[in-house]
């Protein structure tokens, strides 16, 4: 029986790794569907401690994975298919048809963004389509840019980039905006913010980058064709965390699992969780790195108590 194993090898499940194994723990990490996680698919990032002239994001989980094998974690590329929870252990079955049991389980498996589902959105990502703006805005300075949605989060987006873009189009699909009334007042208030009411994206334009976007008025039918440089898609994110739901692990209303407050540890003992899959607010690279080496540490204090 392993001391621990860690599904995910994001920034929170490598971070988890690396003090696990400097704790001489020994922890197994399954790597999941996309090794590395998300950040692997980002270009330039800008903001992550330690690097100010940038890194990109293939480059930054392979130099943490090397650190966390330099400690002898052990990744294994596979993902897992069921989880059984017990008190004496939890066991794993992998999709190679392999089983893991360990004492300890770490959940790591981040969200993922909520896509419109478009053939060119998918084509342009990274070439101008993006799903955060805080990674990516400043690339986009004196150039006007579009954010689809319209709760909260997206209009979190569109203020803040205002401080790059001369311009932000919103573009949502009913004629008034779901985010709260003081966020809504926010949008309504910025010069720079346009908004686009009963409005749908059709398609996205441009070969080597975002050139223009094509859009219809649910209500007239009526059709045009914005210029714009960035599309920043903010229509929340899909924790990947159904697997862990029905192994009786709890979450929210919108899937994230939910932790002891200030702790990591979830409603079943010896399974502790980290990073986006928890964290629907803040999603950053650093935050899940964070949250990972809690959870580690958790983990840690766990077993030896045990």
């Amino acid at each position: 029986m392993k001391d621990i194993v860690i599904i995910g090898s994001g920034p929170a499940g490598l971070t988890a790794a690396i003090y696990a194994a400097r704790a001489n723990l020994k922890p197994v990490v399954i790597s999941g569907n996309l090794p590395g996680g998300l950040l692997t698919q980002t270009t330039e990032i800008e903001n992550f401690p330690g690097f100010p002239d940038g890194i990109q994001g293939f480059d930054l989980m392979t130099n943490i994975r090397k650190q966390a094998e330099k400690f002898d974690a052990e990744i294994l590329t596979d993902r897992v298919t069921n989880l059984e929870t017990a008190k004496t252990g939890h066991k794993l079955t992998l999709a190679n048809g392999d089983i893991l049991k360990t004492k300890v389980l770490i959940i790591t498996t981040g969200a993922v963004p909520r896509w419109l589902g478009l053939e060119s959105e998918d084509r342009l990502k990274n070439k101008g389509v993006s799903a955060c703006a805080t990674c990516d805005g400043a690339f986009y300075r004196g150039v006007p840019v579009i954010v689809v949605g319209g709760g909260d989060t997206a209009v979190e987006e569109a203020c803040f980039l205002t401080k790059f873009a001369s311009k932000v189009i919103m573009i949502h699909r009913r004629d008034k905006l779901r985010a709260s009334k003081i966020m809504a007042q926010k949008a309504l208030d910025n010069p720079k913010i346009e908004i686009l009411w009963d409005t749908v994206v059709d398609n996205l334009n441009g070969d080597l980058g975002l050139e223009s976007v094509d859009v219809s008025n649910i209500k007239t039918g009526k059709k045009s064709n914005i210029e714009a440089e960035g599309f920043f898609v903010a229509l929340g994110h899909v924790p990947m965390t159904k697997l862990f739901k029905d192994a009786g692990i709890k979450v929210d209303e919108q899937g994230y699992i939910i932790v002891e407050p200030n702790r990591t540890e979830t409603n079943i003992k010896g399974i502790f969780a980290a990073g986006d899959c928890v964290d629907s607010i803040y999603q950053q690279a650093i935050v899940a790195a964070g949250m990972g080496c809690k959870a580690a540490m958790d983990a840690e204090n766990y077993l030896e108590e045990g």
